[in-house]
């Protein structure tokens, strides 16, 4: 490992910075803190962690989450896991839930296999920066047959200032297992930017299944600027749910590469761009085997001079026959001083593939405020009726207690407009 971190650094040190999307000028990496340790070590009882610690996961519904949905728990404090826990049930099966350090030392030829096969050092810069100077994120293995039906779940929060957050997560879902995880991110605001600089390996091996859930909501001083990545063998399935609020730039393009015959995945994402934000985002889907199918779907808001972009790929490689992509990208803007963009691109190299890319742009019209508000609405709470509706389909997706929490944050977001 520490051979892979030298050459990465040594990677990032040439490649650029992207020459797309948000302006990355006043983004100091000399004032970055790198690495700032929370804890002795990570814990695997709720008591034996530290009050500071405990007090801010407890605000964020952390233990409560755990004891009535879950079927693991991690939390992530700037540059370190602070906690652990799954149920003794998983552990029996096989499971493997852990930080990525620990996986290091119990499942040395796991991590070896499996690191770095789906995103390469090499890949961008900042895939290049996470893998000199990673730590902290989870490490999942779901043996072969094995389906996990409650969801596992990391929480990764940002707590001091001009932090650089580098978790490095690791999925494996074996042969015809089964497993959900989420992902919920949080920050408080500074004066002083920060980085969150994640990269996701998720692997379905044939048959199986995985979700992969994403909530962020970064406090509006942090470059959000990730690489998200998956590959599905034959007969896998992998589903993408994506949401991203907060972050002063959110650079996110999840991918999904499907490698195997009749392998499939849907993706779905939604962005707010409030003021003074620019959330780039999309997702990719490579078609490399025949029989394969992807769905992406994207809704943006934006408001008050927030800036919303859709950047969606989709390949089709010679050989892949039968192959089917259907790319839904909606836009809304709430007022005349926001700005949404899509780029889209479908590329083939097979004749006998099916694709389709539909996008439309809307805004909310006067007649729908004056409808709602004629009937004792606010126009805040006009707005609000209105987005959810947008939203609602991919929200829908979500469990409950997370669509509850989602709603709260959009309202919360209409609120500040």
């Amino acid at each position: 490992m520490l051979e892979q971190r030298l050459k990465s650094l040594a990677l990032y040190d040439l490649l650029p910075l992207p020459r797309f999307g948000p302006d990355l000028s006043k983004l100091n990496f000399d004032e970055i803190f790198y690495f700032i340790k929370p804890t002795a070590m990570v814990k695997h009882t709720w008591r034996e962690v530290p009050a500071s610690i405990k007090k801010t996961f407890e605000k964020l519904g952390l233990p409560q989450a755990e004891r009535k949905f879950l079927a693991g728990v991690g939390g992530q404090y700037d540059s370190e896991n602070v906690y652990h826990k799954l149920r003794e049930r998983l552990e029996r099966q096989g499971v493997i839930f852990s930080d990525v350090e620990t996986a290091l030392k119990t499942h040395p030829k796991l991590v070896k296999k499996y690191f770095g096969s789906v995103v390469a050092a090499d890949d961008n810069k900042f895939a290049a920066l996470n893998a000199a100077a990673w730590s902290g994120g989870s490490f999942i293995y779901v043996p072969p047959g094995v389906k996990v039906i409650e969801s596992l779940q990391t929480y990764f929060r940002i707590n001091a200032k001009s932090l650089g957050q580098f978790e490095r997560t690791l999925i494996i879902a074996d042969e015809g297992s089964q497993v959900h995880y989420i992902e919920g991110c949080s920050a408080p605001v500074y004066s002083s930017s920060s980085l969150h600089a994640a990269v996701v390996e998720v692997i379905a091996l044939p048959g199986a299944k995985i979700r992969y859930t994403t909530i962020q909501n970064w406090s509006k001083n942090v470059y959000n600027l990730v690489t998200k990545r998956a590959v599905a063998e034959a007969g896998a399935e992998i589903d993408w749910v994506d949401f991203n609020l907060g972050s002063q730039a959110t650079m996110k393009y999840p991918t999904v590469i499907l490698k195997g015959p009749g392998a499939k995945t849907n993706i779905l994402s939604v962005a707010f761009a409030g003021r003074a934000q620019y959330q780039d985002t999309g997702s990719k889907a490579i078609h490399l085997a025949p029989g394969t199918t992807s769905h992406i779907v994207s809704k943006s808001i934006s408001q008050g001079g927030g800036r919303a972009s859709f950047r969606g790929t989709v390949k089709v490689a010679r050989g892949a026959k039968g192959a089917r992509s259907k790319v839904e990208c909606r836009a809304l803007m709430l007022d005349a001083k926001s700005r949404s963009d899509t780029y889209p691109a479908l590329e083939t190299e097979e004749d006998d593939v099916i694709l389709e890319h539909e996008a439309s742009v809307s805004k909310i019209s006067e007649e729908q405020l004056f409808y709602l508000r004629s009937r004792g609405l606010s126009e805040a709470e006009a707005s609000l009726l209105i987005v959810n509706g947008f939203i609602e389909p991919l929200v829908k997706e979500l469990p409950l207690e997370y669509a509850v929490e989602m709603n709260r944050l959009i309202g919360l977001e209409i609120e500040g407009m």
